[in-house]
């Protein structure tokens, strides 16, 4: 049992070798809570979820680490042109992307530290920097000297004579127009924290380098986050730590994009969506389902017909788990292993669409022992099945999707006596053997877009796939 990762720093897939034997430490880069989020926002959190549960899977304890970003350039600029306080702006939508990653059913991580709790663990490391010649202070900022640390840009392969390093405003006092800012001198009326250097506020990088710091250690195994994130956030986070003295993050993992027309979701460009939104339309573990089953290096190209398939695709497969259920009468419960092959595809670099097909196939096979009225197969395929989903975070039968609760709304119990009173009258033409009417009112559930079917319990109704 070998879990194989792609490294971003070797450019290459790696077997993973734990620090510490039997545990797993993974830092990700999280929100920045100047807007709600969109699903790609999510995305991020999701995929770093299913790790997350596939290490526990295989026996590892697992500390996991999501910042929140809670003071930068954006949120300084909206608490302006609001005329409100920026930690108002900030707690808002942080808790719109909480409610975001439980909504999609991502397990809380063990620690979300905010970057405005760890001013003091940024000054010890600025001064550190200093110290040691890797950092100076100029105008009331703090900057890191790239050309003191020879490592630079080995993350992102760049070289250091092309390099165009994103500056913002009011950075004076840089001795290289490279260096970059790890803390800011304030301006009036900006957020502002006293440090030996003046008063002013962090710069975005810092806060990882100091947080991964105090949670993690000097060392620890994974460090993840989106691949726009490599340069330069990460490349920034690996100079502070190293040149503090820590070793760092031994892998590096970055997930791909959700995109629409083939650019990155993002506010500026006006194309996001807002999972807020997405949930009133898509029930939630249908989200998940399409955000978290490409593999997660890949890009995912957002549409609407996309959804729609994974919308099909995963009602087949809560179709199976329920039509099992209620032949055995009783709760399957998921089996201790998850078969073979689906192991084997997400120890290779999580190769989540991989081990869906055998999530698929074992469907199939169950629906095969249904037709076949082989109770005890098709509970047995769907206890894998079970096994299969939970470790993806699809288990229908899981308390978080439970009770129907993911569908976004409270009309499910309305709707559901409503469609009850109308089987009923459905039984009743099929007790008078009255046919057509049976079939017509079937005809007209399936139009209003519910599936009927006959179970050995009474009939059951389901939302289809919209058209």
């Amino acid at each position: 049992m070998t879990i194989r990762l792609y490294d971003t720093s070797a450019r290459q897939i790696r077997d993973f070798v734990p620090l510490t034997a039997g545990c797993v430490s993974i830092y990700l880069c999280g929100a920045t809570v100047q807007a709600a989020p969109h699903i790609g926002h999510i995305r991020s959190g999701l995929n770093f979820d299913i790790m997350r549960r596939w290490f526990e899977h295989r026996g590892y304890d697992v500390t996991f680490v999501r910042n929140v970003t809670d003071i930068d350039d954006k949120i300084i600029t909206k608490s302006a042109e609001q005329g409100r306080p920026w930690w108002a702006i900030g707690y808002e939508n942080e808790r719109a992307f909480n409610a975001g990653y439980d909504a999609l059913g991502c397990l809380p991580p063990t620690y979300e530290p905010r970057a405005t709790g760890h001013v003091p663990e940024m000054i010890e490391m600025m001064r550190g920097l200093i110290e040691r010649g890797h950092a100076y202070a100029a105008d009331g900022n703090v900057y890191f000297d790239v050309r003191s640390f020879p490592g630079y840009l080995s993350l992102s392969n760049q070289d250091l004579d092309d390099l165009r390093q994103p500056s913002g405003d009011n950075e004076t006092g840089k001795r290289d127009k490279r260096d970059f800012a790890m803390w800011k001198a304030s301006k009036p009326g900006e957020p502002s924290w006293e440090t030996p250097w003046g008063r002013g506020r962090p710069g975005w990088h810092l806060e990882c380098s100091a947080m991964a710091h105090k949670y993690l250690g000097t060392a620890f195994d994974i460090h993840g986050g989106g691949i726009d994130l490599i340069f330069p956030h990460h490349e920034n986070e690996i100079a502070q730590a190293k040149g503090f003295g820590d070793a760092f993050a031994k892998y590096w993992v970055h997930n791909g994009w959700v995109t629409m027309s083939g650019e990155k979701m993002s506010k500026s460009l006006g194309n996001s969506v807002l999972v807020s939104e997405m949930v009133k339309t898509w029930r939630p573990i249908v989200l998940r389902y399409y955000l978290g089953t490409p593999h997660y290096r890949s890009m995912i190209e957002y549409s609407e017909d996309a959804l729609r398939e994974a919308e099909s695709a995963f009602a087949r497969i809560e179709g199976f788990v329920q039509r099992v259920t209620e032949k055995a009468g009783e709760a399957v419960e998921p089996a201790a292993e998850v078969p073979p092959a689906f192991a084997e595809a997400m120890d290779d670099d999580l190769g989540v669409p991989q081990a869906l097909a055998i999530v698929h196939t074992t469907v199939r096979q169950g629906n095969s022992a249904l037709a076949a009225d082989d109770k005890e197969a098709a509970v047995s395929r769907l206890a894998e099945v079970r096994a299969m989903l939970g470790v993806l975070g699809l288990d229908p039968l899981d308390e978080h999707w439970d009770s129907e609760s993911d569908r976004g709304d409270d009309l499910h119990g309305v709707v559901d006596t409503l469609v009850r009173l109308v089987l009923d009258q459905r039984q009743s033409a099929r007790e008078r053997k009255d046919w057509a009417s049976a079939d017509a009112i079937r005809d007209q559930l399936n139009q209003s877009g519910l599936v009927i079917e006959d179970s050995p319990t009474g009939p059951r109704w389901t939302l289809g796939p919209r058209q």
